[in-house]
Formats: C-alpha cells, sequence, structure tokens
C-alpha cells in the first residue's frame, strides 16, 4: 500500500518518503521538514495513533494525513485526538486521497505566515527573509520566487512552473529569467555559505531545501 500511495503522490509532483515502521516514521517526521505525514493506524513498532501523538506532544505543525481499515466513530474520534488533521479509510478511492492531500497543503499553506528551510526564514506578514537571522534585502519578484520555492521544500520546481506561479506567464523556452533570479537568490542566500540550500535538479529545474 506505501508503494501504491507513493507511486500516485510521485506522479502528482511530490517528493515522497516511506518509513517501514512508525518508529521510523516518527524519527524521520520530527527531523525533517516535511509538508504533509501521511500515517496508518496499524504500524509495526509503534502505532499511527502514538506517532500523532508523539510529533504533537513535541510541538510539530505538520499536516497529518491518518488511514485506517476501522470504520466507526470512535476510532475516528481517537485518530483526530491523537492530531491528525484528517482521517481515511481503507479501502479508499485514489482520487480521494489526493483529493485530501490537496486540502491539507492548501490549509497549510494558507496558515503559514512563517516559512523555513533549514535555517533560512521567509515572513509573509513582514516581508522579511533571514538566514542565521541575518536580515536579507530582497526585491518584489525575488520575494515571490523565494515564497514559491520555500512553499515547495524538497520538491523540485520546473521552469516552467516557477514561471507560472511566480510571474503569471506562460512559459517560453528562449528565455532564461528564471536562471537569471535563481543567480540572484544564491548570490544573497548561499553565498559565502558552506551549506547551499537553493540546488539545480538536472533535466527539471530547482529545488530548495
Amino acid at each position: 500500500m506505501a508503494r501504491f500511495v507513493q507511486q500516485a503522490l510521485d506522479e502528482e509532483g511530490h517528493l515522497t518518503d516511506i518509513a517501514v515502521d512508525g518508529a521510523s516514521g516518527f524519527a524521520m517526521a520530527r527531523s525533517q521538514q516535511y509538508q504533509l505525514v501521511i500515517v496508518d493506524t496499524l504500524l509495526p513498532k509503534l502505532s499511527g495513533l502514538e506517532v500523532c501523538r508523539q510529533l504533537r506532544g513535541e510541538g510539530h505543525t505538520v499536516p497529518i494525513l491518518m488511514l485506517t481499515a476501522l470504520d466507526s466513530v470512535d476510532s475516528t474520534v481517537a485518530g483526530l485526538d491523537s492530531g491528525a488533521d484528517d482521517y481515511l479509510t481503507k479501502p479508499f478511492a485514489l482520487e480521494e486521497l489526493l483529493a485530501r492531500v490537496r486540502a491539507l497543503l492548501r490549509r497549510r499553506m494558507d496558515r503559514s505566515s512563517v516559512l523555513t528551510v533549514d535555517d533560512l526564514t521567509l515572513d509573509i506578514v513582514t516581508r522579511e527573509a533571514r538566514r542565521s537571522n541575518k536580515l536579507i534585502q530582497l526585491s518584489a519578484r525575488e520575494f515571490s520566487l523565494l515564497e514559491y520555492l520555500m512553499r515547495n521544500a524538497g520538491r523540485p520546481l520546473s521552469r516552467a512552473a516557477i514561471t507560472e506561479n511566480v510571474w503569471g506567464l506562460d512559459f517560453d523556452p528562449e528565455t532564461n529569467v528564471v536562471d537569471v533570479y535563481i543567480n540572484y537568490l544564491r548570490t544573497k542566500i548561499d553565498a559565502n555559505r558552506q551549506k547551499k540550500l537553493i540546488r539545480t535538479v538536472r533535466g527539471i529545474g530547482y529545488m530548495i531545501g
């Protein structure tokens, strides 16, 4: 089932990881910056309910979609009370799973006023970018590009997707505007830094994280 769900999400353009049990899933979720966690209730070593409880207990706010074979009011309440944001009973239609994933990601974007990737933060309200708490001056277009990259942290983004979402234009294969602005951001964010956050994904485009 994990491979089936992973394939469906990958085809939607998401970058996914699989944990083989609850304990390793908990370790991955608490140590990496995922945009969404999908967890089954019945997992070896640590149940899905306990994964949710421990993540929430440590203050992690990542959206969690819980999958279960148990179809009852009590099991739904238990899942939501443990900290899950949404609940889906097996067997489920793939289209419904993907729709719920999209809804949770939209909800996360709507409520995220401060975006964080490693030691880089972007405050959407004050429009301030900082790395290691040092203020970075950005133009309006640089800010929009960085916001789009950070909202999709860990996900490779094509030049076409970047052009459409940041400039609101159809992609022109002859233009290098995306590459130019990526270089602007690299100069301001990654220059003289041992860890580079903005990466080129060969054959696709760019990603941050």
